[in-house]
Order: structure tokens, then sequence, then C-alpha cells
């Protein structure tokens, strides 16, 4: 394997580039996935079956169906319908954000049916009212056990924008992907990305670990 690192130095301004645009991407589709898997993971467990159905119709289509598909659908698809032409970046953030939320959705979920039924019938015997309960007593209480699977989601997000690549948005497997094309080599494009993505994902680990183990402390 004959490593051409010249080739390497040449894109370094393209693949610092792809950084910036692979962590934006990544922070608006974390932000936005879990706001909107917060409300999701809450009508799912909605009493009224009627709410909760869409909820779980939602859940089931984005989880079950590739995301690959899904960042065509909407680029090609809905995207042009709101702004007459298409836009890789906000196609990009809009398929990971609805994307995570099916997922980031099934965590809250998860986590707020591990707390016991008490809690809430404690805070009501306070005075509160559910929503006052919920924010109070149970979503604190189950955040901390929902830091570990959130991580994970949080993770794998960093590597699943890699596919916006398709739709040209300028992230790091874009440029890999010009980079392999203009110097017909395999080795450098993508054991670069590869090795970036990496460090991406162990320092964003490491942070969670941290806030973790704080979060046990307390």
């Amino acid at each position: 394997m004959d490593i051409n690192f010249t080739i390497i130095l040449e894109y370094a301004d393209l693949f610092k580039k792809g950084i910036l645009v692979t962590i934006q991407l990544s922070l608006y589709a974390i932000v936005f996935g879990t706001v909107l898997g917060l409300l999701i993971g809450l009508g799912k467990i909605a009493k009224n079956q009627w709410i909760a159905f869409p909820f779980r119709c939602y859940i089931a289509i984005f989880r079950g169906t590739p995301l690959f598909v899904q960042i065509l659908i909407i680029h090609f698809g809905f995207i042009p319908l709101f702004l007459n032409t298409t836009n890789a970046m906000i196609a990009a953030i809009v398929a990971l954000s609805l994307n995570a939320a099916a997922y980031i959705a099934e965590i809250f979920r998860a986590g707020i049916e591990s707390i016991d039924r008490g809690q809430m019938e404690a805070g009501r015997s306070l005075g509160m009212t559910h929503v006052q309960a919920m924010r109070y007593i149970v979503l604190p209480q189950s955040f901390k056990r929902m830091i570990p699977p959130l991580g994970n989601e949080f993770i794998v997000l960093i590597k699943d924008s890699s596919l916006a690549a398709v739709i040209a948005a300028p992230e790091l497997m874009y440029y890999a992907r010009l980079m392999m094309g203009q110097y017909n080599r395999v080795w450098e494009p993508y054991l670069t990305v590869a090795v970036i993505y990496l460090v991406l994902t162990l320092t964003l680990s490491f942070f969670l670990t941290r806030l973790e183990r704080r979060l046990k402390t307390e």
C-alpha cells in the first residue's frame, strides 16, 4: 500500500471545509432531532390512541426506510416544492434531523417509561399538572439514563452525515470523492476521511463519557 501524502496535503484546505460542514450538519441534526424526538416520544406515549397513532407511524416510517433513500426523496422531491429549487445543505439537515428524531423519540420513550409511575403520582399529589410533573420530576431523572443511548445516536449522526455526499453537500465524503475522481486513488481520500471521522466520534464520545460520569456523581 503506497500512500502519497502530497495528494492529501493538496486537499488539506478542502478537507478543513468538509470538517466544518460535517460538524455543522451534525449539530443541526442533533439539536432539531432532539427537540422533535422529545415531542414525538411524548406523543407516542399519550394515553389517547388517536393522538399516539400518527407518532407511531412516523417512527415506523423513518426507522423502517434507509436514510439514503430519505435524503434523495427530500432533496429531489420535497425541498423543490418549498424552494422551487434544490438545496443540498437544507435537504441534508432536514433528512438527518427527521431520521434522528425517530430514533431519539424511542430513546425518550424508553427513558420516560423506565421511571416508576409513582414519581408522576407523587408530583400530581403535590398539585403539579401532568406537564409540570413530567418537566420537573420525570424528565430530569430519565435524562441521566438516556445519556448513553443518546450519545450513541449522536455518534451515528456524525457518521451518517457522510451520506449527504450523494446530493453534493460539501462535507468530508464529498471532497474525498473529488480527490478519488481527480487522482484515481482510493487509499488517500478514504483513509483520510476515515481517520477524521474517527477523531470526531472519539472526541464526542470522550465528552459524553465525562458528562455521564458527572451526572452519576450528582
